[in-house]
Formats: structure tokens, C-alpha cells, sequence
């Protein structure tokens, strides 16, 4: 068994979409973030799907369009990154033009960072703490 612990695995965070053109607007033309993988539902059972993320991140996005059911994310559906520094207001802004909307994540995230809602209600945190002070 591989020792996980030394190892840097990547990281696949997978969600239903509504609408993957809006959803690719917020998260590549807010957020920066690169097309890594689309493609195109060729038979029943498969989907379209977009991948994003940062070419050298050991993470990316998977977003998967939704036929039913509806995405339905709560509150405690978090995308949460570290900037480790002042959130960029620009950032916020270029944000809200692609699609997402400002919200409140609670009191803890209200106090270090900005919480948008994608266009299918996921939410972003983007947080004035480091990872190493989490």
C-alpha cells in the first residue's frame, strides 16, 4: 500500500452543473483558473464535462453537467483557498462580473476572507489565512 502521507496525491473535487457555460465563466474568467479537459456526452450514459484548474496545482475542479437531479449545495459546501494575504478587491469584482454573487459563509470565514456563490450556489472562500495557520 502506497504511504499517502509522503506521497502528493492529486486532488479531484467533482460537482453537478446546471449550466457549465456560466460556471465556466465564474471559475475561468473570475477566478483564472485554466480549461485543463472538455468534452462532449457521445452516448447515453456519459456527460459533458469541463476540468479546471491550475496546470501545476495538485487539484482540479470537475464539473459535470446535471441533468436531474439539481444541484442543491448548502452552506457548508466550501471551496476554500489560502491566499495567505489581503483578499484583491479586483478579484472580488471580476468575480461578481462572471456570474457569482457575494454571500455571507458565517462568522468565521466572514472574518478572514470573501464567500462567493458560483452560478450553480457552490461556494468559493477566499481566505486572508495561510495554510499554515488554518
Amino acid at each position: 500500500m502506497p504511504n499517502l502521507r509522503s506521497a502528493v496525491p492529486h486532488l479531484r473535487i467533482a460537482r453537478p452543473s446546471r449550466d457549465l457555460a456560466a460556471a465556466e465563466r465564474f471559475w475561468v474568467d473570475g477566478l483564472t483558473l485554466d480549461v485543463l479537459w472538455r468534452s462532449t456526452a457521445d452516448g447515453p450514459d456519459e456527460h459533458d464535462l469541463l476540468m479546471l484548474g491550475w496546470p501545476d496545482a495538485h487539484w482540479h475542479l470537475e464539473l459535470v453537467a446535471a441533468d436531474a437531479p439539481t444541484p442543491t449545495p448548502t452552506e457548508e459546501d466550501l471551496l476554500v483557498l489560502y491566499l495567505d494575504g489581503p483578499v484583491d478587491e479586483d478579484l472580488v469584482r471580476e468575480l461578481e462580473r462572471a456570474g457569482g454573487t457575494r454571500v455571507s459563509a458565517g462568522p468565521y470565514w466572514d472574518r478572514w476572507g470573501v464567500a462567493l456563490a458560483d452560478p450553480d450556489g457552490y461556494r468559493l472562500v477566499l481566505s486572508t489565512r495561510g495554510w499554515s495557520n488554518r
